[in-house]
């Protein structure tokens, strides 16, 4: 029996480099790995099923769950991780001084059903006072014109569409909408723009003290396996498993490495070094049980945002078979 030939689309990260250049191989596996974008790979995998295996948001995973036959299978393999504070920009004649100021106020989202979007909505909602239904969502594309949901959503809140050729990068210049929820730096706020700034100036501080007091490291991506290739392959689900967090354990032994820099970014070792003491030696954690309060911290959100019909339990999610492992 040969080995198993799947294509697995995903980023370009250092937690996965090394099936991309083939040191790490998953058990009976031959995997073609397709780096592209990460918009490009959800909304094709969404759309026409084209990878047996592929990165994709945590949000539309979930959403795929509501189906009959929902299509895809997920390992708790989390490639995307980010604190998301410093993803909400403001008009800066927008009158929104304090994250409450937001309420009343109308707000982009480059899909109302992002992950991030999500985790935002959802710390505004709870930490600092941005009820759910106190603002205006405005939906269409960042950047380009045109951008629409990848899957359905129907939502109790307020809900408005970017005019025809308008990007909500241009509208927050111009204070046509009064902020913007987004996992991508606005165009505006790149070029220094002074009419666009961040609600938390101090991005670091704000995601420290986050984390401080509840524990969270904003899980973003997981992996999913297409269902017929799931079915047909249980096995596969632990041998990928087991190669993404060697990969990842991999990434961890290269990136602190003081002898050259890796990555240009000056401070990183000690960057490095802080981020062990703040979050933990694992700081980029895979499976469900270092990450339970995350998972379901973040499930509960998606529901009360009217993106899943039923509040699920984190380790419902996944693959059982990505869920234990034997021991000796």
């Amino acid at each position: 029996m040969g080995r198993v030939a799947l294509t697995l689309a995903c980023g370009d990260y250092d937690r996965t480099r090394a099936l991309e250049d083939g040191s790490i191989r998953p058990d009976g596996i031959d995997l073609t790995y397709l780096r592209l974008p990460v918009e490009e790979t959800f909304f094709r995998m969404l759309r026409h099923r084209e990878f047996d295996v592929a990165e994709m948001s945590l949000s539309t995973y979930v959403a795929t769950l509501d189906a009959e036959t929902p299509p895809f299978v997920a390992l708790p393999v989390f490639t995307s991780r980010m604190f998301r504070h410093g993803g909400i920009y403001l008009n800066a004649d927008a009158g929104i001084d304090k994250p409450s100021d937001l309420c009343g106020k109308r707000v982009g989202n480059p899909e109302f059903q992002l992950t991030a979007g999500v985790w935002i909505r959802g710390i505004l909602a709870e930490h600092h006072g941005v009820p759910l239904d106190s603002v205006t969502y405005v939906s269409g594309g960042q950047e380009s014109p045109g951008r629409i949901e990848k899957g359905r959503v129907e939502t109790p809140f307020r809900m408005e569409t970017a005019p025809p050729g308008r990007t909500l990068a241009d509208m927050l210049a111009n204070g046509e909408i009064d902020a913007l929820y987004t996992p991508r730096v606005p165009s505006p706020f790149q070029r220094r723009d002074p009419r666009v700034k961040r609600l938390f100036p101090d991005v670091v501080g704000a995601e420290h003290a986050y984390f401080a007091a509840t524990g969270i490291f904003p899980i973003m991506h997981v992996v999913v396996i297409r269902r017929d290739v799931y079915e047909r392959h249980r096995w596969v689900a632990q041998s990928l498993y087991k190669a993404f967090v060697a990969a990842r354990d991999d990434a961890y032994g290269r990136i602190y490495d003081s002898s050259a820099l890796r990555f240009m970014t000056p401070w990183l070792i000690q960057e490095i070094e802080q981020a062990r003491d703040l979050l933990g030696a694992d700081y980029w954690s895979y499976g469900v049980q270092a990450n339970q309060h995350v998972l379901a911290t973040f499930l509960r959100y998606h529901h009360e945002q009217g993106l899943s019909r039923r509040l699920r339990e984190p380790e419902a999610i996944f693959a059982p078979e990505s869920l234990e492992a034997f021991v000796i």
